[in-house]
Order: C-alpha cells, then sequence, then structure tokens
C-alpha cells in the first residue's frame, strides 16, 4: 500500500515507518520537525517537511501522495506540559487534525489511523481498562485526544473516512536504527538510561504515596514493535473501531529503575519529588479486542525485554540523534 505517515520523524513514527518499508509499502512522511528529528526520518523514504496547521500544505502534499491510508502521529504529548499550556494541545491536536481531515476528504483519502491515548480514561474506576471504560480525561492533553476521537466518529457517519483509533499505553523500547529521543524527555526509561549512561546525576520520582504497592505510579509498558505491527494490522480493519493496545501487565517507577539498574549494571541514583498534576496512579490495559478482532500478539512481554532493546540502542547513539 501507499501509506502517508504524519509525524514519521518521531518516536513512534519512525519505528512505524521502518516496519512498513520492511513490509514492502511505499512511505511518505509528512514533519515539520519540531518534534522529530532528520535524522530518525528513514531514507527509503519520501519526506515532506511540512506543517498541520497549514491546510492548503497538507492538501498539497497528499494531492502528490496519493495514498491509500494515513497513519496520524503528529501531536504535543506532554502532560504536564498540557495543564501548563492547554491553548498549544487544543489548537496542535484538534484544529491541525481537522486540517489533516479535511485535506484527507478533499483529496478522496479514506482510511486513517491515529495515534490516541490511555489518558482519555483519566482515573478508571475498574482495572485493566477496556474500550467500554468511560472516558474521563483529568488533563487537557487525554481531552484533546478524546475530542478528535469524537470527531473522526462524526467524519465516518458523515463523509465515510474509515479510522482506527489506537490507545497507546506507555510506549517504550527500541528498534536497530530508531529509538527514543525526545527534546524535552519525560518518560521513565530514557530518563533513567540517562543517569546510566552519565547524562543525568539522578531520575526524578514523581510522588511516592500513591495507593500501589510501592507508592510509585504502575504503568503498563508496550514494546515500540509490537506498536507498530498493531498499526499495520490496523490498515486491513474491516470497519471504523479503537482499540487499546499494552501487555496487561503492570509496573512500577521503582520497578522499572531496578530493572534499568540490574540490566545497565550501573547504579541509577534518584531525587523523589511531588505528584505531578495530571498523573493517574495506576493505567493498566485490556488488549482482548484488538487479540480477538485483528490478531495481535505482543511479541515483547516482559519489562526486562523492552528495556534491553532501549539500553542497546541508547549506548549506540548515547546523545540521541544528535551523536
Amino acid at each position: 500500500m501507499r501509506i502517508f505517515v504524519v509525524g514519521g520523524a518521531g518516536y513512534i513514527g519512525s519505528v512505524c515507518t521502518e516496519l512498513l518499508l520492511d513490509e514492502g509499502h511505499e512511505v511518505a512522511i509528512f514533519d515539520n520537525l519540531t518534534e522529530g528529528h532528520g535524522r530518525a526520518v528513514d531514507s527509503r523514504a519520501n519526506f515532506i517537511q511540512g506543517d498541520l496547521a497549514n491546510r492548503e500544505q497538507i492538501q498539497g502534499a497528499l494531492s502528490d501522495a496519493r495514498p491509500e491510508a494515513v497513519m496520524h502521529f503528529a501531536a504535543n504529548a506532554l502532560v504536564g506540559e498540557s495543564m501548563r499550556d492547554p491553548s498549544k494541545y487544543f489548537r496542535n491536536n484538534i484544529c491541525s487534525g481537522l486540517n489533516l481531515l479535511d485535506a484527507m476528504i478533499a483529496t478522496g483519502v479514506q482510511r486513517i489511523v491515529f495515534s490516541s491515548t490511555c489518558a482519555i480514561f483519566g482515573l478508571p474506576e475498574q482495572l485493566p481498562i477496556e474500550e467500554t471504560t468511560p472516558a474521563r480525561p483529568i488533563n487537557p492533553y487525554g481531552e484533546s485526544k478524546l475530542a478528535f476521537e469524537k470527531i473522526l466518529k462524526w467524519y465516518d457517519r458523515i463523509h465515510g473516512l474509515n479510522f482506527v483509533s489506537l490507545r497507546y499505553f506507555n510506549a517504550a523500547g527500541a528498534t536497530e536504527n530508531f529509538g527514543e529521543d525526545h527534546r524535552q524527555e519525560t518518560h521513565l526509561i530514557p530518563n533513567v538510561l540517562k543517569v546510566a549512561l552519565g547524562r543525568k546525576p539522578n531520575v526524578e520520582i514523581y510522588g511516592t504515596d500513591y495507593e500501589t504497592p510501592d507508592g510509585t505510579c504502575l504503568r503498563d509498558y508496550i514494546h515500540i514493535l509490537d506498536l507498530a505491527r498493531a498499526h499495520i494490522l490496523a490498515l486491513g480493519a474491516p470497519g471504523s473501531a479503537f482499540y487499546n493496545l499494552g501487555t496487561g501487565g503492570g509496573s512500577s517507577v521503582r520497578e522499572v529503575i531496578e530493572a534499568c539498574a540490574k540490566i545497565t549494571g550501573r547504579k541509577i541514583a534518584t531525587s523523589e519529588r511531588p505528584r505531578r498534576p495530571g498523573d493517574p496512579p495506576r493505567l493498566i490495559a485490556s488488549s482482548e479486542k484488538i487479540k480477538k478482532e485483528l490478531g495481535w500478539r505482543p511479541q515483547f512481554q516482559s519489562l526486562e525485554a523492552i528495556i534491553q532493546s532501549a539500553w542497546k540502542w541508547h549506548e549506540k547513539f548515547p546523545n540521541g540523534y544528535e551523536d
């Protein structure tokens, strides 16, 4: 297929692009490089530097590429920042996303795979979280993603736009070539590995008084390759759908730090801080729906395997894509 990857120079987009190309698809990447990296662009893809905020630019790129489907990864995704600057999140994640959808309708592209998030669920009353769990986001980031999911439903109903919305839990890990390198890094595993590499003096633990076994937040970590495989399966979904993506297990902040210390063989200094606003104590997925309907099976079930792949990439690129 011809796939148009919006945000293909970012962490998840770069790995999805790599897997798409490995499986013989033709890929065009559209990215403004504000969060992504030029060196994260797979050389086999056609790269277009552009911004979703510019409706004419995205429509022209779609018209030239003539894709059969779009994968949409371009968004701002920092929970803490969204609590300080909600306008940025609503403008970029909703308004710019509308430019993409309208450009798709104008150019006759009828299929989209959307990068959503478990942040739409807020503080779930029951675990694991299923697709039918009530969506009650507690930060503007989650609210912006939920709003776009609702827009997708209306575009499907009115314009016949086929969509699959994949609600990620905590993406982590790396491939041989592409890994996690954010300009403002808030994700736990890369920050812990930066301490192991001597690039940070310590890793911050935000909140040690949660109602969890060791007082720190519990998260469901999913390997980036398993995430990418789900996107490719989503291209063949028979109709529009929402799917949760996780492994169904939970690891605490302290457990992640201990696993990183074991794998790297290095001491990880920590610094305990107050809770961050907008952080739920537990987020664990049920992925039974996508397993049943699309045949998805995660290949990396253990936290150690995920961290091992990330450590291998960070050792190879200790300064990330700036190396």
